[in-house]
């Protein structure tokens, strides 16, 4: 992503240091309450703007991150308007700011962004612009986005490693919400899939760690060296990073951004204000995310499976509530992840999803319970329903997965 947040950064950490310090300790810090299902690149705030924020929340977004389109204090201002009449929240730019006062405030405002893709040597300074959001406008988040590990060790995360960069960012910065981007490579002699899970990974056990919640971005659009993904390369990594644990999901990108490295366009809405089919496909997506959300705020994740072709999924599996999986003959290999997860009432629940993105699954599954006391998430209704067989004429209880798709079973505590 663009590095857009940098000059507003410095303009706030320059107003607020002499009091950061000071003041923030006491007040209260941002908590997260509601699923977020967000994006980059927010559209123009022109004449037509209150028509495309209607597009926004009709696609099933809950959150807007500003900065293109609201790239003035006015425009933010205004961009927190037609979120809060759409019912959407925001993280707006701060371009402009020289006080503290004039920081832009309202009912949908989440916080404010102060950098994307920061290097190691700018977490001192950037602890001292979230503390100073903090006492400057209690509740709200300093939001930063981190590098992937694909960033160059020293030229960009200014650390020898993926993990030492995470470390260093929670120790320093204290964040109350980690986020970063990532994007696989889909492509038949090159596939990035699991180097999207091992950051998930990474920044899942700090989170955990630290007690707050992630968010990760992932690739809606052509650009650069990668494809054209389609609507099951979404679903897939939408899918991964519930499987780990993630409370909010971000698209690359919204509104499709100018530069020569989106030569094909092709975001969610085109420069010429077009839907294209990914607007369509989100707005299905983040309908089963609306429904799914209040749910997965409850959830805790507890551990992550992965089942490849060439795994034993009993031994995979072992200590998580799903005992095994199997397939009939003609069926392919099993590749799934399991999220495992303990929710706020007590009980458990499982996120198995097809690891595939070209090929439904059929896995015969095995709870750790009764079949009759597991419930299934509906995604669709957001309704626990019983389970039910999707194939009632084989062995076993049959569920169905989608290329790239996620169900959400819920299960008694453990005994």
């Amino acid at each position: 992503m663009d590095n857009i947040c940098i000059a507003a950064a410095l303009v706030v950490g320059l107003v607020f240091m002499a009091t950061a310090h000071a003041t923030s300790e006491a007040k209260p810090r941002f908590t997260q309450t509601e699923f977020a299902i967000g994006f980059w690149v927010d559209p123009p705030l022109d004449e037509r703007a209150d028509e495309r924020y209607q597009e926004i929340a009709e696609a099933n977004f809950t959150l807007v991150i500003g900065g293109f389109g609201a790239n003035t204090l006015e425009k933010a201002e205004q961009q927190l308007a037609l979120c809060e009449k759409y019912g959407l929240n925001a993280i707006v730019m701060l371009p402009g700011v020289t006080d503290m006062d004039t920081l832009p405030e309202g009912p949908a405002c989440w916080g404010y962004c102060l950098r994307d893709e920061p290097g190691a040597d700018e977490f001192p300074h950037l602890r001292t612009q979230v503390d100073a959001v903090r006492a400057a406008r209690p509740g709200r988040l300093g939001y930063i986005n981190l590098f992937p590990s694909y960033a160059s060790p020293w030229g960009q995360l200014g650390t020898e490693t993926y993990e030492e960069y995470v470390r260093q960012f929670m120790e320093v910065v204290d964040p109350d919400m980690l986020c970063m981007d990532h994007y696989p490579v889909f492509k038949p002699d090159r596939d990035g899939r699991d180097g999207y899970c091992e950051d998930l990974d990474v920044i899942r056990r700090h989170a955990l760690e630290h007690d707050i919640p992630f968010w990760n971005f992932f690739n809606a659009m052509p650009y650069g060296p990668h494809t054209d993904p389609t609507e099951s390369q979404m679903r897939w990594q939408i899918y991964a990073s519930l499987a780990y644990g993630a409370k909010g999901v971000l698209y690359f990108c919204y509104y499709t951004p100018a530069g020569d490295e989106f030569p094909k366009g092709g975001a969610l809405i085109t420069r010429d204000d077009q839907r294209t089919s990914k607007w369509y496909a989100a707005r299905r997506l983040n309908e089963q995310l609306k429904h799914l959300g209040p749910t997965l705020m409850q959830l805790t994740s507890t551990g992550v499976y992965r089942v490849t072709p060439d795994d034993d999924p009993a031994e995979q599996l072992r200590g998580s509530p799903v005992r095994t999986l199997k397939r009939a003959s003609v069926d392919p290999p099993h590749d799934y992840l399991v999220g495992a997860f303990e929710h706020t009432d007590g009980r458990r629940a499982v996120m198995l999803m097809n690891y595939r993105f070209a090929y439904a699954a059929w896995p015969t599954v095995e709870f750790d319970a009764p079949h009759e006391h597991v419930r299934f998430l509906n995604p669709w209704t957001g309704e626990e329903e019983p389970l039910t067989d999707a194939s009632p004429a084989m062995e076993g209880l049959q569920v169905s997965l989608q290329d790239g798709e996620g169900k959400l079973f819920l299960l008694p505590p453990a005994e």
